[in-house]
């Protein structure tokens, strides 16, 4: 049987989601937790692969086990995952279902703190410069098509194509007065949206004009672009499917 697994986790102490050699994983810490559970060893996939200290409000796993399950997995798992690493949903699937081919799309949201915050210093951008969001708004815009992103994607990636459907891209203010960027895509590349954020800040900044973005965007070059913004701003905060997919929710 397969199953879907919705959680989450505070990215600060892993070196990603993927398994790395010689380093500690949210994918490594999960495998564990799950084969010592079920007294098998389980092998996970998930709906992305989170750079070094990025989080995730909203991420979904799947993984194979003969036996039927029930909610009281969920309440095992936490009590066996760290505390930074949290379990929500449990799902049966259908057989092919697969949490990273059959995502329709993914959100990311990137936070910005305008001043200094004793609290949010591991968890956003804490960046107290003056900016422009109305022509980051702007630049941001032009980001809204299908097209391709190399501009904005890791060298060296093992992708076949850095072609991307962005849905929206805009900033926002919220409530804690944090500047939060906010971007839905089919997929996305290796540190594409830390890439894009870097670059609308130069924007923000008035060091690069929205022609200027425009021209980088065309150029698919990674060189184009600004610097990637720090991990510890970005939080993966939403994956979509289609709804036939899920077969029951276990509660």
């Amino acid at each position: 049987m397969r199953y879907f697994l919705e959680l989450a986790y505070n990215g600060k102490n892993y070196f990603g989601y993927q398994i790395q050699p010689n380093q500690i994983s949210v994918q490594e810490v999960i495998e564990d937790r799950l084969s010592k559970i079920l007294r098998k060893e389980i092998s996970i996939v998930g709906a992305g692969r989170t750079d070094s200290g990025v989080h995730a409000k909203k991420m979904f796993i799947h993984f194979d086990y003969e036996e039927e399950l029930s909610v009281d997995l969920i309440k095992k798992l936490n009590s066996f995952l760290p505390k930074d690493i949290a379990a929500y949903r449990l799902f049966l699937m259908d057989d092919e279902a697969h949490a990273r081919f059959d995502a329709t799309s993914r959100s990311y949201n990137y936070f910005i703190s305008p001043f200094k915050d004793p609290f949010a210093f591991d968890s956003a951008w804490i960046f107290n410069r003056e900016l422009d969001v109305g022509k980051m708004n702007e630049a941001a815009k032009l980001l809204i098509k299908q097209g391709d992103f190399g501009s904005f994607a890791k060298l060296h990636t093992d992708v076949k194509t850095n072609i991307c459907d962005v849905r929206e891209a805009f900033w926002r203010k919220n409530e804690y007065g944090q500047l939060v960027f906010q971007i839905t895509a089919d997929r996305f590349l290796r540190n594409m949206v830390r890439a894009i954020v870097g670059t609308l800040v130069e924007v923000g900044l008035e060091r690069i004009s929205i022609h200027d973005f425009e021209e980088i965007i065309e150029q698919k070059q990674r060189s184009s672009a600004g610097a990637s913004a720090p991990a510890q701003g970005l939080y993966l905060v939403d994956v979509q499917y289609p709804k036939e997919l899920f077969k029951n929710e276990f509660k």
